[in-house]
């Protein structure tokens, strides 16, 4: 039976992510508006360039981070499409309400005399957000659109690209705050922020792999199929010392998704024998694509 396209899983999966983009575009609010900016601190990507603007002509950010983003979106809707925008634009939208909400914090300089845990603090929160919010496909604008941009013409990886900017962005501060300090606390916030996203990305995108044996497989892989929505293989085998037939069901999942898993097996059979662990990688349907390169044909080469 094929689902249909409005499914109320879909539906209830679409606004699960609108909601945890809002929560990511807050979580690097506070980080920027209340860390970062009061203590001329900058950052990388167009908060950064929003932050030297405030700095050097007193433009709000949260105007010039969204003019910013609103030229960048309009060429990427021209050349990327659509459904790479949707998302972005939505998180752009909540950052910058966001950043008018939390503009009267900024005037408490949390941490003014330490500029040093301003700067690992604000990163921290700046870091979850991105990555929270890249995690269900949002994104907060800016390099990665550019870097996304000249990824579809050129074979540069999206995370040089990414880096080259916000290293510029960053260095760039100095013209304006006269600094060379500030700009050192800039590469700690653009290091504290890369390693935040790389772990709150690779947690969500852990997986697991279940082995279970148990009489009422039939039954229980029928669960699986309805609750987490996730596919089952049968593996027939059969046990050494008794010689029996069985079936054995291989299930991949998300980590999240695990303790539903143990549950509704404990409710079927809770006498099944299972075998959980963790896995490097799934790639597929359902789970991450294949990141390869494609091969270029020696006929092409030859052109």
């Amino acid at each position: 039976m094929v689902e249909p396209a409005f499914s109320k899983h879909s539906v209830l999966a679409t606004i699960r992510d609108y909601l945890m983009i809002a929560i990511a575009m807050t979580s690097y609010g506070i980080g920027w508006t209340v860390f970062l900016l009061p203590n001329n601190i900058t950052t990388g990507g167009i908060a950064g360039v929003s932050s030297i603007l405030f700095w050097g002509a007193g433009i709000s950010v949260q105007y010039s981070y969204f003019v910013i983003n609103a030229v960048l979106l309009l060429v990427a809707l021209r050349v990327l499409g659509w459904r790479f925008c949707v998302k972005t634009v939505y998180a752009v939208a909540v950052l910058t309400v966001s950043l008018s909400a939390m503009a009267p914090l900024a005037e408490a300089r949390m941490l003014h005399d330490q500029p040093f845990m301003a700067a690992v603090i604000g990163s921290v929160f700046c870091g979850c957000g991105v990555g929270l919010g890249l995690s269900v496909g949002g994104s907060t604008g800016g390099t990665d659109i550019i870097a996304a941009i000249i990824n579809k013409y050129r074979d540069i990886s999206l995370g040089r690209v990414i880096l080259i900017c916000d290293v510029i962005i960053i260095s760039s501060s100095y013209f304006v705050l006269r600094d060379w300090e500030k700009v050192i606390y800039g590469y700690v916030v653009l290091y504290v922020t890369a390693f935040c996203i790389d772990q709150v990305v690779n947690s969500a995108r852990q997986s697991v792999q279940f082995f279970i044996i148990s009489d009422k497989w039939q039954e229980i892989g029928t669960r699986i199929n309805h609750e987490p929505h996730r596919g089952c293989t049968i593996i027939n085998s059969q046990g050494f010392y008794s010689g029996r037939e069985v079936k054995m069901l291989f299930v991949l999942a998300k980590r999240s998704q695990s303790q539903t898993i143990f549950q509704l097996i404990n409710d079927i059979d809770p006498h099944a024998f299972v075998s959980q662990s963790a896995v490097i990688g799934v790639y597929g349907e359902g789970f991450d694509r294949f990141k390869v390169k494609k091969k270029v044909s020696n006929d092409h080469k030859g052109l």
